[in-house]
């Protein structure tokens, strides 16, 4: 199958965040070969381009990102991350679920598509990054920013992160919560352990006041977003003695936060409890990015249709889950979704796709072409 080897293509080439280690130049020979205009757009080390097929008229984009996570032990591995391995009607390799799999069945969806519609409606456009694993700072936000500048609008874009859970195509991400990070130093003096009166413990003044942050009640969520939540993610405090009263306690937090909540409320509530229980501090926030939500229309229609032509039945949608790139293309209006493998293996050891599924999933691209692009064009 033409979509396997070129998942093992982009496989080959270790391309650990943010490095893309040859991807986009792979890709990007591929679709100047399909006539594409290709702009590349470099930020800060990363890599990233905007290719688009035809000249006027709505645009559907493929998006996606060529960077992994990094393989971890190499030792836990049962073959080489960077050499694509099948096993059991399994392709193993890092990126093989996320995302290089969906960048694969992107590409072949493309190729048979422009086969017979060179002259399609619309204008079809890939927008490739190198830095979605990472900080994703100078990745997607950086090409989006260059599009606004540019008066563009994507109006249809399909992101292919792995949003499959039991079976290819049981769900679709049609929004994500938002994501706030706050960086929290609790202020306290460092002491002898053994004279108590003479120090203030940053970690006992904190206690009272990290109790109430994780038991609070953001918001109750809404029909398509489950509520918000905070999660402490890092905690750290002392000199690693036995006998010392640490001086600070530092510690790391995640809002993933429903429309029901809005960012300046969510910052206000956490600095009203830690006033509120007497804590000198210091806080430093982090916004990664609003939710977004895209309701039923043409995009929606034409990936259930392709879903239910090749897998029988429709996908559930679903806003949970992580964050993803159409957090930053969502804020240029058009309706954006989130279709790819399954993601039971993503980011672990013996990361892994079935190989059936890349050529299912390379015929629902292909599908969905088809229906937004294809009938209101006119064949070769």
């Amino acid at each position: 199958m033409k979509v396997l080897q070129y998942a093992q293509e982009l496989i080959r080439k270790p391309s650990v965040s943010p490095k893309d280690a040859g991807c986009q130049d792979w890709m990007i020979a591929k679709l100047e070969a399909l006539d594409f205009t290709i702009q590349r757009l470099p930020a800060a080390g990363v890599e990233n381009f905007w290719a688009v097929h035809g000249n006027a008229g709505p645009i559907f984009c493929f998006a996606g990102h060529t960077d992994v996570v990094p393989p971890g032990p190499l030792d836990a591995w049962q073959s080489d991350p960077f050499l694509p391995s099948i096993r059991d009607g399994r392709l193993y390799g890092r990126g093989a679920a996320d995302m290089k799999g969906s960048l694969a069945a992107m590409l072949c969806a493309t190729e048979d598509f422009l086969a017979h519609h060179s002259q399609h409606w619309g204008r079809l456009a890939f927008l490739i990054t190198s830095d979605e694993e990472g900080v994703a700072t100078h990745g997607t936000r950086h090409v989006v920013d260059w599009l606004s500048q540019q008066g563009e609008r994507i109006d249809y874009c399909l992101v292919g992160e792995p949003s499959s859970e039991e079976r290819l195509g049981d769900v679709i991400k049609n929004g994500r919560r938002g994501s706030l990070n706050g960086w929290l130093r609790i202020l306290g003096i460092q002491g002898h352990v053994a004279y108590p009166e003479k120090a203030d413990n940053p970690i006992h003044r904190a206690l009272p006041a990290l109790l109430s942050l994780v038991e609070r009640e953001w918001d109750q969520g809404n029909a398509d977003f489950p509520p918000t939540r905070l999660q402490l993610a890092n905690i750290h405090a002392g000199t690693g003695a036995t006998n010392v009263i640490p001086g600070v306690l530092e510690l790391g937090f995640n809002f993933r936060f429903s429309p029901e909540s809005r960012l300046e409320d969510l910052q206000a509530a956490v600095l009203e409890i830690l006033d509120r229980h007497d804590l000198r501090y210091e806080l430093e926030w982090q916004f990664s990015g609003p939710p977004f939500y895209t309701p039923a229309g043409l995009l929606l229609e034409a990936a259930q249709q392709a879903i239910t032509q090749v897998q029988g039945e429709q996908a559930r949608l679903s806003t949970g889950g992580g964050t993803s790139d159409g957090r930053f293309i969502a804020q240029l209006g058009g309706e954006v979704l989130e279709l790819g493998p399954c993601n039971a293996s993503i980011h672990k050891v013996n990361e892994h796709v079935l190989v059936a599924d890349l050529e299912r999933l390379h015929q629902i691209y292909l599908g969905i072409l088809e229906e937004l692009l294809g009938k209101k064009s006119d064949p070769m």
